[in-house]
C-alpha cells in the first residue's frame, strides 16, 4: 500500500511501509529508478524489520513540482518519510544515486541512524571527477537522452545476464523525465567532492557492497571509513540480479548494526 507524506517543498513524496521492528530499514533507489526496484527485499526483510521505500521526488509516484534535482533535496525527500513515520533508529540503505541521497538524509535525521549501507555507490574515493570530465559525461545523455541512457544502463549488467531483465531496466530508465534524470546526474557526480567530509562529520558505520567487477579501490574506501563487502558475478543492480544470494549478504551486513 502506497502512502504519501509532504516533503519540505511542497512535492508530495510516495512510500510503502511494512512490518515491525527497530531499527527499521529504509531502502532508497538510484538514479532514474523507483522503489520497486527492492520488490525483491521488501517482504523478507519486513519479517524481522521495519521496511520502508521511498519514491524520491521526480521518480515513481511522488510529485514533479521541483526546480533543482539535488542530493540535498531528495535527502529531504528521506527524511520527511523517516519524521513522518516516527522512526527513531534507521539503518539507511541506498543503491547507487541512492548512496548519496542517504548521506545527506543522516545529514539532517541527527541521532535516528544507526549507520549506512551502499549499495554500488562507489568504486572509490578521493579522486572526484572534474567539472570538464562531468560536462563531457553528460554531454551525450543531453544530446541523446533516450539512446544513450540504455547503452548506458546495458553497459552495467554482466555478459550473460537475462536479457529481459538487462531490457527491462533499460527502457525503465530511459523513460524517466530527462530535466529530472540530467539534473540529478549532475548533483550526483557533483557531489563526490563532498563525500569524505561529510562521512568523517556523520561518523556512522557505513558498509558498501559491491559485485566485483570493474574492481573497487579498497584503500581509498577504508581511508573514509567505508567498510567493502562483496558479491561476485554481479553487475550494477545487485538486488535485481540475484535477490537471494544479495538478501543473504545484505542479512550479514545488518548484523553488524543491530547486534
Amino acid at each position: 500500500m502506497t502512502d504519501i507524506v509532504t516533503s519540505f517543498d511542497g512535492n508530495h513524496i510516495a512510500y510503502e511501509a511494512a512490518g515491525e521492528g527497530t531499527p527499521a530499514l529504509v531502502f532508497v533507489h538510484g538514479w532514474s529508478c523507483d522503489r520497486g526496484y527492492w520488490e525483491g527485499q521488501l517482504q523478507p526483510f519486513s519479517r524481522q524489520f521495519k521496511v520502508v521505500a521511498v519514491d524520491l521526488a521526480g521518480h515513481g509516484e511522488s510529485g514533479f513540482g521541483r526546480e533543482a534535482w539535488t542530493m540535498a533535496a531528495f535527502g529531504g525527500d528521506v527524511a520527511a518519510v523517516v519524521r513522518q513515520l516516527g522512526l527513531e533508529r534507521i539503518i539507511l540503505v541506498g543503491h547507487s544515486m541512492g548512496g548519496d541521497v542517504i548521506v545527506e538524509a543522516a545529514r539532517r535525521l541527527s541521532g535516528r541512524v544507526a549507520g549506512l549501507v551502499w549499495i554500488d555507490t562507489y568504486k572509490q574515493l578521493r579522486t572526484p571527477r572534474t567539472p570538464e570530465q562531468l560536462q563531457a559525461f553528460l554531454a551525450p545523455f543531453r544530446a541523446n537522452f533516450v539512446e544513450t541512457t540504455r547503452a548506458f544502463v546495458r553497459s552495467m549488467f554482466p555478459p550473460g545476464s537475462d536479457p529481459s531483465l538487462v531490457e527491462r531496466v533499460a527502457a525503465d530508465m530511459s523513460a524517466a523525465p530527462s530535466a529530472v534524470a540530467l539534473g540529478a546526474m549532475e548533483s550526483v557526480i557533483s557531489f563526490e567532492r563532498e563525500i569524505p567530509q561529510a562521512l568523517q562529520d556523520l561518523g556512522l558505520l557505513v558498509v558498501a557492497i559491491n559485485p566485483d567487477c570493474p574492481p573497487t579501490d579498497i584503500a581509498s574506501m577504508e581511508q573514509c571509513g567505508v567498510e567493502v563487502v562483496f558479491m561476485p558475478g554481479t553487475g550494477h543492480f545487485l538486488m535485481l540480479e540475484d535477490h537471494e544470494r544479495f538478501n543473504r549478504l545484505l542479512r550479514t551486513v545488518l548484523d553488524r548494526f543491530v547486534r
